[in-house]
């Protein structure tokens, strides 16, 4: 199998006269839980061995590089958006949203952002440029995409300890088999986005509907 080579990314502007952070998300596909993401602008005289797209990590290997980020980077924010405000925004737009978020709390201000994907973040009051698969070819996207991954896991796993029977520990909120077929018994939480397809057919299913909208038990 041929391993494709993604080329190197250029920055417009110097990034040792200027400040460009990176930012990422987790939690687009997942059914419930917030969506999460972390702005990172990382400090070039003091690089961090091993940042690469928190997916194509382990879990161990992630959690490793996390404390590592956060006590290099010169400044870091995590931004989210609930379930209520994905079903209100969409996930695109919510996840837009976690990202600006995410630069504010941040508290530092910079001149350009860098955002995986395709789409820029609006509403900001620095420069902001899509790159795609920048996970991948951006260390401070790499960087931030692992931030957002452990916190968002650090929240299924929470969420595990107060609903053990929903597993969240282990399908992370995916819609696995094995997800799916546990919602066939159980109630649907307040923490499930209503407005993902599986989830609203379990609530039509169960014809749940009150002034049309459907709710979740």
């Amino acid at each position: 199998m041929t391993k494709i080579v993604l080329e190197p990314y250029i920055c417009p502007i110097d990034e040792t006269i200027y400040r460009v952070c990176g930012a990422d998300e987790a939690g687009r596909g997942p059914l419930m839980g917030n969506v999460v993401a972390a702005c990172v602008l990382l400090d070039p005289n003091n690089p961090i061995e091993g940042l690469n797209d928190s997916k194509q990590l382990s879990e161990k290997k992630r959690d490793a590089l996390e404390p590592l980020i956060k006590e290099k980077a010169l400044a870091y924010g995590i931004g989210q958006c609930t379930p209520q405000e994905i079903d209100t925004m969409n996930i695109l737009n919510a996840s837009l949203e976690a990202m600006r978020r995410a630069y504010i709390n941040m508290a530092c201000e910079c001149n350009l952002m860098l955002v995986d994907g395709n789409k820029v973040v609006k509403n900001l009051s620095i420069a902001c440029e899509a790159v795609v698969k920048g996970d991948a070819r951006v260390a401070q996207i790499a960087a931030a995409s692992i931030l957002a991954k452990v916190e968002r896991d650090r929240q299924m796993y929470e969420l595990d300890k107060q609903y053990p029977e929903y597993q969240f520990a282990k399908h992370k909120g995916y819609p696995t088999k094995a997800h799916l077929e546990l919602l066939q018994k159980l109630p649907i939480l307040d923490c499930y986005r209503k407005s993902y397809g599986p989830i609203k057919k379990i609530l039509a299913a169960k014809d749940i509907v009150v002034d049309d909208q459907q709710l979740w038990f």
